[in-house]
């Protein structure tokens, strides 16, 4: 798979291709990007009902289906081109990861099952106020009361957060870092939606008062395993970003073949020709390094960490540029409302911040191959 995918994974995508375009034209994004939620519960349950998709990669001792990396990246890039409005990337990328990595035999029986059948709606919560995607920033407290857990504090940034059923926190507990896992209901939680430039990704602000919460693993051990589903995240969303740029590229040419000027298309002129060979060239270099990454986590690769951080960073600058070419291509009208253009450019924006962005995946790049990883 690093070099190439088997016929079955191109049988699978090209058929995941389809059913997306059909189920998510941009007229469908834009009417739920307007909606509160992002998205509808019934229409979400019955994309995943005929595909399965959030069971893709949780084992089938929990419910899924006991895929890798690979397919689940894939599934994700076939998203980012359509900008599916979805709570794919929240349940079983950021929720399920964290599960998976950090819990219990028990834990994963109880959890997983309803994430793999679409009924759970889950989340992980861990930036704060500070604007840390790493864990140093966490200062969400995790103390016992009445025989019980309780978690006091705020996160922000939490994706889906205002419509999770489950939320997968990140908190400082006596023992140390610790996961936990919190009702999307539970009495004392505030969730307020946050206003971004990406209508299409929906994010939250969430307050802990006194909120009652369940170990999710050993306490004061989710250094490692959050550690690991940041990693992992970070593939997943490379691979989204990638699809995304592809589209994008695929519609300026398009455009262009099609845009006259001087009696011929614009695609037929030397500057537009070099712009799209450009494009075409950052948009593979990055699909390489995505699905490089994929590929390394799938083997448990060394370098699967740096790989990670090396095709976030790629994905987030190739995504950008791509967009900002895209617009320029359709000249006046390519940043107009009416113009589907700008909505890729706002997600090509708001993905190159999530997780971090090129420069600071860079420098974690270069400490982990400093150290020897």
């Amino acid at each position: 798979m690093k070099f190439s995918f088997s016929s079955e994974q191109e049988e699978f995508r090209s058929s995941l291709r389809r059913f997306l375009a059909d189920r998510s034209p941009t007229k469908e994004v834009r009417r739920l990007m307007e909606t509160e939620a992002g998205y509808e519960r019934d229409g979400w349950r019955a994309i995943n009902a005929e595909l399965g998709l959030t069971a893709i990669r949780i084992p089938e001792a929990y419910g899924g289906q006991g895929f890798g990396f690979g397919e689940q990246c894939l599934v994700l890039e076939e998203m980012g081109r359509v900008l599916l409005c979805a709570p794919y990337f929240a349940t079983a990328v950021l929720a399920a990861g964290a599960i998976l990595n950090a819990g219990t035999e028990a834990e994963k029986k109880a959890l997983l099952p309803g994430i793999a059948a679409g009924e759970t709606f889950a989340t992980l919560a861990w930036v704060e106020g500070i604007g840390r995607w790493d864990a140093e920033g966490t200062a969400l407290t995790a103390t016992t009361a009445n025989g019980g857990t309780v978690l006091n504090g705020k996160k922000t940034y939490v994706v889906d957060g205002h419509t999770a059923d489950l939320i997968v926190v990140l908190a400082q507990a006596p023992e140390g870092l610790s996961l936990f896992t919190v009702h999307g209901d539970a009495a004392g939680l505030i969730r307020s939606s946050l206003k971004s430039m990406d209508p299409t990704r929906k994010f939250a602000r969430l307050e802990f008062n006194d909120v009652a919460a369940a170990p999710l693993g050993t306490t004061g051990r989710a250094a490692a395993p959050f550690a690991r589903t940041m990693l992992e995240a970070a593939v997943c969303l490379a691979n989204e970003m990638v699809g995304g740029a592809d589209r994008l590229r695929e519609d300026a040419l398009a455009y262009a073949m099609m845009r006259m000027q001087f009696g011929k298309p614009i695609a037929s002129f030397q500057l537009m020709k070099h712009k799209q060979a450009d494009m075409l060239l950052e948009v593979e270099l990055a699909k390489s390094a995505a699905y490089y990454a994929a590929a390394s986590l799938d083997d448990g690769d060394d370098d699967a960490a740096a790989n990670a951080h090396l095709a976030k960073a790629c994905a987030s600058d190739t995504y950008l540029q791509t967009a900002i070419h895209a617009v320029q291509i359709h000249g006046g009208i390519g940043f107009t409302w009416d113009n589907d253009t700008h909505l890729w450019f706002k997600r090509a924006k708001s993905s190159e911040v999530l997780l971090g962005d090129a420069s600071y995946h860079r420098e974690l790049m270069m400490q982990n191959w400093a150290a020897g990883g």
